[in-house]
């Protein structure tokens, strides 16, 4: 590397001429992207805010709430925002003049006492004459916006998480209540099976089967609870509470409204989802990062200046200084670094893409999902009314001795499972309607994120 002192006109027109940049041009990475989605021609605007509270449950209003301010995955991602945006700061502070103060005091004792004083301020300035050191910092910017995004992301998928936790724990609440309703109804059959057995009239083998029957039932309750225990804490959790002494006093599944989101329009859904948004900004900073590497090459500029004030001859002080070099011989290390950074760059493209196609696909899925199980709840609702009836036709026929014990133990079962797949169904039916919220970028508000920094947004 080769050094050496220039003069100040030298200097002046070298700064000048500073402000070039070795940036390649940055175009947003395209994908081909279908004008609609599949089965749906015409589209309203995609929904956004907080499309939680179109289910109409104050106590899901209220979790998520909690779970926005108190979940610490998400106070930790804002922390990152602190330290992303920290680190933006240390990386744009080359591109600015560096000044520090300094003085000196000095006593020589020979023949007598000679105090002597100075007062002095340096400067060092590189001229960024590549736009390297705006480069770095442009990359350091658009990671910190990544960090923003990353914590939308997480927000997104928090507020999802909760709602359908908090389904789930209503559902096996209602699961629970069915079995042991049903239990309770084929303790009855058992006790008139064992009645009719004392009177000769059925075998005991009647009688085992509807107490076999019965168990069956019952034993559906500890592993129903076991289920609903796992989800009531893991929605505590999810809101930032501890599990001891944590409950929800929902309502039943069916009083709650099932939202139906506008998906918009596909190219939409892009500048929409925080995941997508981050995987840009990451392009873009690796864009910035192949700037720097091509601009290590060539020559850097540097100037040092000192001023000051001698007290003792009451005189000033300074000296100005250009230093000027080239890198000569590295070893390959900054050809290395630019290969490094150009194949990064094209990685970060194939994964934006990549987070393009998931997306899609995400909200094709969710769309699906809503579309056929809508059409599930009403053959399921339906198939519980048929499924009701015939148990009680079957119970009243068994009671006058005109049907045997077999159709009562199938119509008993078919009951049973007809009510439990329907709640199921539910679950899966507004669970569907959350996952399409979470697919178009949940609460894609710009005022999403409260605050971008964890002083305005954790309680320290």
């Amino acid at each position: 590397m080769s050094r050496g002192l220039i003069n100040v006109p030298a200097i002046a027109l070298l700064a000048t001429l500073a402000g070039c940049s070795l940036v390649p041009s940055y175009h947003t990475p395209e994908l081909p992207v279908a004008d609609h989605w599949d089965g749906q021609s015409v589209v309203a605007p995609a929904a956004g805010g907080q499309w939680w509270k179109g289910f109409a449950s104050p106590e899901l209003d209220q979790l998520i709430d909690q779970g926005l301010n108190h979940n610490y995955d998400l106070k930790a991602a804002i922390s990152r925002i602190d330290e992303a945006q920290g680190s933006a700061q240390v990386a744009g502070a080359a591109q600015f003049p560096q000044v520090s103060l300094g003085g000196l005091k000095q006593r020589q004792n020979n023949y007598g006492v000679t105090p002597k004083a100075s007062v002095f301020g340096e400067a060092t300035y590189e001229l960024d004459f590549w736009g390297k050191n705006r480069a770095r910092a442009n990359s350091a910017d658009a990671l910190a916006k990544a960090t923003v995004f990353d914590a939308q992301t997480l927000r997104m998928t928090l507020s999802a998480d909760i709602a359908n936790a908090y389904f789930t724990v209503l559902s096996l609440d209602e699961r629970l209540n069915l079995a042991r309703s049903i239990a309770n109804d084929a303790q009855q059959v058992l006790d008139l099976v064992q009645y009719q057995a004392s009177q000769g009239a059925v075998s005991n083998l009647e009688v085992e089967q509807q107490r076999n029957a019965l168990q069956t039932f019952q034993a559906a309750v500890p592993t129903l609870q076991q289920q609903r225990d796992q989800a009531l804490y893991q929605l505590a959790v999810l809101t930032g509470v501890p599990p001891l002494g944590f409950s929800i006093h929902g309502p039943a599944l069916h009083t709650l409204q099932t939202p139906q989101p506008s998906a918009g329009l596909p190219i939409g859904l892009l500048r929409q989802r925080p995941d997508v948004q981050a995987a840009e900004a990451r392009v873009k900073s690796a864009n910035f990062d192949v700037g720097v590497a091509r601009a290590a090459f060539l020559p850097s500029l540097s100037i040092d200046v000192l001023a000051g004030v001698d007290t003792l001859a009451g005189g000033g002080i300074w000296s100005a200084i250009g230093t000027l070099a080239q890198p000569v011989f590295t070893g390959g290390q900054l050809k290395g670094q630019l290969t490094f950074d150009e194949a990064h760059v094209q990685e970060l493209i194939a994964s934006y893409r990549q987070s393009m196609l998931v997306a899609l696909q995400d909200v094709e899925t969710q769309l699906s999902a809503t579309r056929e199980l809508d059409k599930n709840y009403s053959l399921s609702q339906a198939a519980v009314t048929s499924a009701r009836e015939a148990a009680r036709l079957a119970q009243v026929r068994y009671r006058l001795g005109s049907t045997d014990f077999q159709t009562l133990l199938i119509v008993e079962r078919t009951q049973y499972q007809a009510e439990d797949s329907l709640l199921q169904v539910r679950l899966a039916h507004l669970q569907a309607a959350v996952g399409l919220f979470r697919a178009l970028g949940g609460d894609f508000s710009p005022q999403a994120i409260a605050a971008s920094t964890s002083s305005q947004a954790i309680d320290r």
